[in-house]
């Protein structure tokens, strides 16, 4: 057996390539949407790809279960669990509960385990070569390492009203499924640390189902079906804004995108007509590069690990945008947007300089230090704005701050005063800085960025309230 674990780091998301060497044939499970990567791997290893699998539709990513079955010539097998609504609409062999699929010498048996959503599979596979007795369990969004699916995603991002209470049941119920496996079989689960898709995930790749029924809180509550739900149910993560597109659009059939886009680099005229217009200006440079000069009116979302959620939150799918990028990043960057489909860029400018030697006047951001910051909130014509998640806030603030999370900032901007000064923060600095590009952007004035925000005001030994 070859077995392949693929991580993108920005989206804490995995997929898995799974060949059998002996027939030369590979299955390929929550692919990823530039799928260049498997064809690569099928390549370097002489396999065919002929299976594609998913565990569930998807909300956090774009899935290119699609894209590479055009070019590979596989097959898409995918859940026709769920019930009425929760059909895949367009061709692709249906699987249920108990299915069978052997890939070469590799068997894989479908479990429904319902719970993240209605439709959701997993997939337990045996090497049957070595061994009758399975070996890997695949569990999409149902077992994390140390945590478990939220259900609430289809309420509280795609609308689904009623749906966490019953999903949160359902879980319930697939967590006693998953506890009658073997210890020994291995979890490998479709995220890691940092995803939206649950509240505490670990940092480690895989577990085995041993494991995590000793330190999955999950499997804490063996006979109060209540507490779980209530402990499941609270304090989860915002969920990003582009996570309701994200089900319709792995879910219909939609134009596909078969490679990865190659961006224009855009004349200064043709920034200038376009900034006129109202088109919007990603600066995706270090928030310190940003804060020398930037080009009034554009948002700085810096382009690390968290540049396509923080995208995915202040960018319309019908809407054209620009990029701020150097050339070096600008292939890193397009693969992290098409991840969610963002495809709709208009092109790219490398730096600032052309829009300086064309008459331009930067603007740059007022960033004050701790001191300055201890001085200014004294003052009574401040407002205090804490940008951090709702259970960030409420496990503690500084006293008087007014808590207005960033991803809801543009729709939020009359909780944010005209006539006093600003000062945002947050808990390391990277999302003050795209608050206050937000708010600069949105005519705010009299505005600062206390960059040392939350870390450096704890780390000093300064009070806090819950």
């Amino acid at each position: 057996m070859y077995f392949q674990h693929i991580y993108d780091k920005s989206l804490a998301q995995a997929s898995y390539f799974i060949g059998c060497q002996k027939a030369g044939v590979a299955a390929v499970i929550d692919a990823k949407r530039d799928v260049d990567t498997y064809i690569e791997i099928a390549k370097q290893n002489n396999m065919k790809i002929t299976h594609i699998l998913e565990t569930h539709i998807h909300a956090d990513f774009l899935a290119g279960s699609r894209e590479l079955a055009a070019l590979a010539g596989a097959k898409l097998y995918l859940s026709d669990e769920g019930g009425p609504g929760w059909e895949y609409e367009f061709e692709h062999e249906g699987l249920k509960d108990g299915d069978v699929m052997m890939v070469g010498n590799l068997k894989l048996e479908v479990m429904h385990t319902p719970g993240h959503t209605p439709e959701s599979i997993s997939f337990l596979l045996t090497d049957t070569p070595a061994s009758p007795e399975p070996v890997m369990f695949f569990t999409g969004d149902f077992v994390f390492v140390g945590d478990i699916g939220r259900p609430d995603l289809l309420e509280k991002a795609a609308g689904m009203k009623g749906t966490q209470d019953i999903g949160a049941h359902q879980m319930y119920n697939s967590i006693n499924r998953f506890s009658n496996l073997p210890d020994h079989v291995q979890v490998w689960p479709g995220h890691g640390a940092g995803s939206a898709c649950g509240k505490a995930l670990g940092a480690v790749p895989s577990s085995t189902v041993g494991y995590e029924k000793v330190r999955n809180w999950a499997f804490r509550f063996n006979d109060d079906e209540p507490g779980f739900v209530r402990f499941l149910l609270e304090d989860q993560p915002e969920p990003p804004k582009y996570f309701a597109m994200m089900k319709k659009l792995n879910k219909v059939d939609r134009p596909l995108l078969t490679e990865v886009p190659k961006l224009n680099k855009l004349s200064h005229q043709e920034l200038t007509d376009a900034l006129a217009k109202g088109v919007k200006l990603i600066d995706a440079r270090l928030k310190t590069a940003f804060a020398t000069g930037y080009i009034p009116g554009s948002i700085n979302i810096q382009g690390n690990n968290a540049f396509a959620t923080w995208a995915g939150w202040f960018l319309e799918y019908d809407e054209p945008f620009i990029l701020l990028a150097p050339e070096d990043q600008l292939n890193d960057l397009t693969r992290k947007l098409m991840r969610i489909g963002l495809d709709n860029i208009m092109g790219y400018i490398p730096s600032v300089d052309a829009f300086v030697e064309h008459g331009g006047k930067l603007d740059t951001v007022n960033v004050i230090d701790i001191d300055t910051f201890k001085s200014v909130i004294l003052e009574p014509n401040i407002q205090i704005v804490d940008l951090r998640g709702a259970t960030e806030y409420k496990s503690g603030h500084i006293n008087g701050a007014d808590h207005v999370f960033v991803g809801t900032l543009p729709k939020n901007l009359d909780k944010i005063s005209r006539d006093k000064k600003v000062v945002v923060l947050c808990q390391g600095g990277d999302r003050a800085t795209i608050g206050y590009s937000l708010l600069a952007s949105a005519g705010f004035k009299n505005l600062m960025n206390f960059s040392g925000s939350m870390n450096e005001w704890l780390n000093t030994g300064n009070p806090v309230v819950s």
